[in-house]
């Protein structure tokens, strides 16, 4: 499957900003990232639950399932969001791969076999699985209430739970599962729901890893560090984002191709030897500098 380069033209659906949906995937995908280097994937099915695409910045589940399609495996895009979804599918098959929507609510187990069993009815096996699903407030987690506290839990935790039990079962000697947690989960401020739930994310991801081992299943993680997507853009100022970006010891940007590439690599077999690992992505670590003015930075 090639990648995609210049946007497409073409009137499609319009957003409140005047992008055109049908360009989303041609944008995104014109990362100089969004390219498999040699890796192949023939003959093996993956499952990206959150691989919908649901805006111009792309995402990281849409991002793992181009990468897996453009490897040459059949994609099993599972997203709430049926517009995302098709959308996802879509931009897939045109770029020459094959995929297929599968509805799911991450936090209802029902659904979730259901999505999983679909997926292995349509293609066939389970090769691979990858889990992007996450979000939640930043509200500190004792001034909210059970249903929300719940909430969080559920789309952070619980549903890459729901994912990894139903779709163990169909996978073969040799699968892969990755998950996506969060550099939040290293920090010391107030406790947040968000960063509780994918804490016990990362724990979860390793001790899937040693008890799938008999089976040749490797499980491994992914720690997203603070990428430049569709949540900082609808809340960070120009001058916010500038700061962040000085404040990597690295002092680059990275985005959802940064994320997807670790995600695809420890999906494939060249990392066939790696197991039980969470994978920090995050230019380095967020260092803060001297007289930026940043929290937790040193006086002037």
């Amino acid at each position: 499957m090639p990648v995609r380069g210049d946007c497409a033209n073409g009137d499609g659906d319009e957003r409140g900003d005047g992008m055109a949906t049908d360009n989303w995937a041609a944008q995104t995908t014109a990362d100089e990232l969004a390219t498999t280097d040699g890796i192949r994937m023939d003959g093996k099915v993956a499952l990206v639950a959150g691989g919908g695409l649901s805006g111009p910045l792309g995402g990281v589940g849409f991002s793992i399932a181009w990468l897996c399609a453009a490897a040459g495996a059949r994609v099993a895009v599972v997203d709430l969001d049926g517009e995302a979804g098709r959308r996802a599918v879509e931009a897939i098959r045109e770029a020459g791969g094959e995929a297929e929507w599968f509805p799911a609510d991450v936090t209802d187990s029902a659904s979730v076999s259901e999505a999983v069993g679909k997926a292995v009815d349509r293609f066939g096996r389970l090769d691979i699985v990858a889990d992007s699903i996450g979000g939640g407030g930043a509200v500190p987690a004792f001034d909210i209430d059970d249903d929300e506290f719940d909430r969080v839990m559920q789309l952070n935790f619980l549903s890459a739970w729901r994912l990894i039990k139903f779709a163990k079962p169909h996978l073969r000697p040799g699968g892969s599962i990755v998950t996506v947690s969060s550099g939040a989960t290293e920090g010391r401020g107030p406790t947040m729901p968000y960063t509780i739930a994918k804490t016990a994310l990362e724990k979860l991801t390793v001790s899937a890893a040693s008890t799938f081992a008999p089976d040749g299943i490797r499980v491994n993680g992914v720690r997203v560090g603070m990428i430049w997507g569709a949540f900082a853009a609808r809340g960070m100022s120009e001058e916010q984002r500038e700061l962040r970006r000085q404040n990597v010891a690295l002092q680059t940007e990275g985005n959802v191709w940064d994320i997807a590439s670790a995600a695809f690599f420890l999906l494939s077999d060249r990392a066939r030897w790696v197991s039980g690992q969470v994978l920090a992505v995050d230019g380095g670590g967020f260092a803060m500098k001297a007289g930026t003015g940043a929290a937790g930075s040193a006086p002037k």
